[in-house]
């Protein structure tokens, strides 16, 4: 176990990357470790601790696709079903067409969907601070999140390339409600919670916007500077338009995050995203089909994605490259005020989740600690 290089770099992110709390626990053939820095809630300087319920952002994405396989695994659906097959007519808008998006494209990022993140009802509400506290209880049902995905012509052909768009997620929970007749929670919990025991996993209800205890406060400065223009954002220039990272943090525990729905609305602690992200990179949830199609991935290079990525479906594997020829597959997430980030091997014999309660810019931290677990160096 390489404890001590891990908790040199936990203490570095608070010391000197500005990190407010930051956490990593490890399995290791058999064997857990965890290591906290910093605080958990900067006016009562409470410590970061094991079993916080924490948000796990767009590693949320990783439930929705295990749900979908499981599905397909039933007999339920299949991978190359389209969308217009579960949901007719809901495509038809912008110049899209739902006859040729498949599922397999909506849970790879390859729709051909536009960058949900930046259009207007989301940057306006929520990309400066004023704006932020007056929209932070807004509750989004799935009509305003299907209208949301859709809301932009697409930005290319189906199965063309990677670009990263919750809308094709929006519409993949969409399916999964159709398909069981249930709600994307209840499916979720019965497919994916319950088979791996997850006892500290839930999806978070559409009306919640806190967490149960412990839990760390939220933080963010991912604000836009004064006088930027929201219209302006793009995947490859929203980090210089953001205000400095010295900038002093805004409070956002208090946080609906219907936003994110299936697309990533988790909340679970390290210690379950260890056991899941642990099944998904081993296979023990799915047949081999499934297990392949989770794991068959694309290039996101040039996407604005996380760097030296291929994206599978909800989770993605580092490039060789940058890992010494190995295997590691993943899973990620960051919005206001959280993110996660976890990694394993194939096998599972070891495998990292970090979190910190307040949002990346980039993912240089995480790929410090990740470097450190598996004596690799990735340079973001």
């Amino acid at each position: 176990m390489i404890s001590s290089d891990i908790q040199q770099l936990l203490d570095w992110a608070v010391a000197e990357a500005g990190v407010p709390g930051i956490v990593a626990e490890v399995r290791d053939d058999g064997e857990t470790w965890f290591g906290a820095a910093g605080v958990a809630d900067i006016e009562t300087g409470a410590r970061r601790q094991p079993g916080e319920y924490i948000h796990a952002g767009s590693s949320g994405k990783a439930f929705t696709a295990a749900t979908m396989l499981r599905l397909e695994a039933e007999g339920r659906l299949s991978l190359e079903d389209t969308v217009e097959k579960w949901l007719p007519g809901v495509m038809n808008v912008n110049g899209y067409d739902g006859d040729k998006v498949t599922i397999r494209h909506l849970l790879g990022n390859t729709a051909g969907l536009f960058s949900t993140g930046l259009a207007p009802e989301t940057t306006n509400n929520y990309a400066t601070r004023a704006n932020l506290e007056r929209h932070r209880f807004d509750v989004w049902t799935t009509s305003d999140l299907l209208k949301l995905g859709l809301s932009q012509p697409p930005i290319g052909e189906p199965g063309d390339r990677f670009k990263y768009a919750n809308g094709g997620y929006y519409l993949a929970g969409a399916i999964i409600e159709k398909v069981t007749g249930n709600s994307y929670a209840d499916a979720v919990e019965r497919l994916v919670i319950r088979p791996l025991g997850l006892n500290h996993t839930y999806v978070r209800p559409a009306k919640d916007h806190g967490y149960p205890d412990p839990h760390p406060q939220a933080y963010s400065s991912m604000f836009l500077k004064d006088g930027s223009d929201p219209a302006s954002l793009t995947p490859e220039n929203w980090v210089e338009l953001m205000e400095d990272p010295a900038t002093p943090p805004l409070n956002v525990t208090q946080f609906n995050t219907s936003l994110f729905w299936s697309a990533g609305n988790v909340v679970s602690t390290t210690g379950d995203l260890i056991r899941f992200i642990d099944a998904m990179a081993t296979g023990s949830l799915f047949p081999q089909a499934q297990h392949r199609a989770m794991w068959t991935t694309v290039s996101t290079e040039g996407s604005g994605w996380i760097p030296h990525t291929h994206y599978g479906l909800g989770v993605f594997e580092l490039d060789k490259a940058v890992t010494g020829g190995r295997t590691l597959r993943g899973m990620a997430g960051a919005f206001w005020g959280t993110a996660t980030m976890a990694v394993s091997t194939p096998s599972g014999d070891r495998a990292v989740v970090v979190h910190t309660n307040t949002d990346w810019r980039d993912f240089d931290l995480a790929f410090k600690i990740v470097g450190a677990v598996f004596d690799i160096s990735i340079v973001a």
